[in-house]
């Protein structure tokens, strides 16, 4: 049990903040879609892409990243391959491990939508900004 109440302003930062995530999460489903992708594989291909210190991703990790188990993440990148989007590679270092690549149409597409996405964001920089809850 918490250790005091929250106050009324505590509960009103709390609902403009999951507002306005709602806000830019349905934006991004929108903008996704409307670029011939679900909002899925925009996060597989963002998280491909922003994969620290490298270009590419391990399964594993796309499913950590999505919050997603294994197998529906190899499931996301069989569907993203059909499209032309990744590839699949087998890891130089460890060939059990498999790798995925953005290929040329997957980079033009999360060029767009994350440029689309950074406006978005730097429209709500000042709103997410949400006071701290007093704990």
């Amino acid at each position: 049990m918490p250790s005091h109440t929250l106050s009324k302003q505590d509960f009103e930062a709390l609902s403009t903040f999951r507002y306005q995530l709602r806000k830019f999460l349905r934006f991004s489903e929108e903008a996704a879609q409307a670029e011939g992708v679900t909002p899925q594989q925009y996060l597989l291909l963002l998280h491909v892409k922003g994969t620290p210190g490298r270009d590419w991703a391990s399964v594993g990790e796309l499913a950590e990243r999505l919050q997603s188990q294994h197998h529906s993440v190899v499931a996301l990148v069989s569907r993203c391959e059909k499209l032309k989007l990744v590839q699949r590679r087998n890891s130089e270092v460890d060939r059990r491990q498999v790798n995925i690549h953005l290929l040329p149409a997957g980079e033009r597409c999360l060029a767009k939508l994350a440029e689309l996405h950074h406006a978005e964001l730097n429209t709500l920089a000042d709103i997410f900004r949400v006071p701290t809850i007093n704990t």
